[in-house]
């Protein structure tokens, strides 16, 4: 009886999983005409390579049939001579596609498999819009030297701005509308062929999609780079107000408030009326340590005229940043919250240690990243 019971869940046991991976294959089934004897490929794609999943002959009848297995979402590229169409496909999906070998890429017909019509309209639309550019450029080149041109540029100009602005909202209200179907990744990553430049510019429909299809689908490496990548934009851009921030609006530089060796917290507005070394470091970093005694003879030098350095530890080894200080004699304020007081990182834009900045008694910064010389020359300009 026992016996008999194992072999039942063993048995049960086996078509599970036979069930399991005949759900995730998929099948596509093709005919392309002219294109008999001709070898078709498909492969994955992925993030920034391919790799090469199945391929056969077309028959003498312009068919083929490939097979496959996703559990997720997955675009592949189907190749004939250099040729490439770009499909995406789920788990189970029985696909149909039908071309001619001359126009492989650029007139296809795909049935049963929702995204990958979703990215054709994509291509359509994007090939569309490149054709009218090609359009307006051939114009341009035809009548340069017109009397009429001057005029026409202009006319031109305006047509150009508005097929150039058509697109980027079409792509942004199809990423808006489909933000969970991986399709807008595609839309996200389409570029216009002339300069290169990203059809969608809007971080904010990049952020909606990302967060999206982060929740949906988190294994997806395409996914996950498209989640860093919006990580990436979103710093960059902060970082690139908060710097033009404090090179226009340096007298009302970005407050820090960071707790000294014993706890107490110590605001950098609070030295308002000194000039103010703004100094970032690491006690583990080789070229942290190699300026302290610049600072230190410096400090010794300009404090009786007014000068305070301000310094921020940017690392999370509390027995290195005391041991440093110790070490180093450094006698200064030195903050930081061994978490490597990210924010004060984030809003001074700091990509590197040391770093610096000089803060006039006001708070307006004059200077930054000053070393040797350059260090000696401006806090005797701002101090004697």
């Amino acid at each position: 009886m026992i016996f008999n019971r194992i072999i039942f869940i063993l048995f049960a046991a086996a078509i599970f999983f036979s069930g399991c991976q005949k759900n995730n294959q998929f099948t596509i089934n093709g005919k392309i005409t002219h294109a008999e004897g001709d070898t078709i490929y498909l492969e994955e794609l992925l993030v920034s390579s391919t790799v090469s999943i199945a391929e056969i002959k077309i028959n003498k009848d312009g068919e083929f049939k490939l097979q496959g297995e996703t559990g997720i979402p997955t675009y592949y590229l189907l190749k004939l001579n250099n040729n490439i169409i770009t499909l995406l496909i789920d788990s189970i999906e029985n696909i149909k596609v039908e071309a001619d070998a001359a126009n492989f890429s650029r007139d296809y017909n795909v049935e049963g498999s929702p995204g990958s019509i979703l990215v054709k309209n994509l291509i359509v639309k994007l090939n569309s819009t490149e054709y009218k550019i090609d359009s307006l450029e051939s114009l341009d080149k035809l009548y340069k030297g017109n009397s009429d041109y001057k005029r026409l540029r202009a006319q031109w100009d305006l047509e150009y701005d508005n097929i150039i602005n058509e697109q980027k909202e079409f792509s942004k209200n199809f990423v808006m509308g489909n933000p969970f179907s991986m399709a807008s990744v595609y839309a996200l990553y389409q570029q216009f062929r002339k300069d290169g430049s990203y059809v969608i510019g809007d971080l904010q429909t990049m952020r909606t999609a990302a967060s999206a299809l982060n929740s949906i689908y988190p294994v997806s490496d395409h996914v996950k780079a498209l989640y860093q990548n919006t990580l990436d934009e979103l710093e960059n851009e902060r970082a690139v107000k908060v710097q033009q921030y404090i090179e226009e609006q340096g007298e009302n530089c970005p407050e820090i408030i960071l707790p000294d060796l014993d706890g107490k917290d110590i605001a950098l507005s609070s030295l308002r009326g000194k000039v103010v070394l703004l100094q970032f470091w690491d006690a583990e970093d080789r070229g942290s340590r190699i300026v302290n005694p610049v600072l230190v003879e410096a400090y010794k030098k300009y404090k009786r005229k007014g000068l305070e350095i301000y310094q921020v530890y940017v690392g999370t080894n509390r027995i290195e940043w005391v041991d440093a200080i110790d070490k180093d004699k450094l006698s200064w304020i030195n903050v930081g919250d061994m978490e490597g007081s990210i924010q004060a990182v984030s809003v001074y834009n700091i990509q590197q240690i040391p770093f610096n900045y000089l803060l006039e008694k006001d708070g307006t910064i004059v200077g930054k990243n000053l070393n040797g010389p350059a260090l000696d020359k401006a806090l005797a300009r701002v101090l004697n």
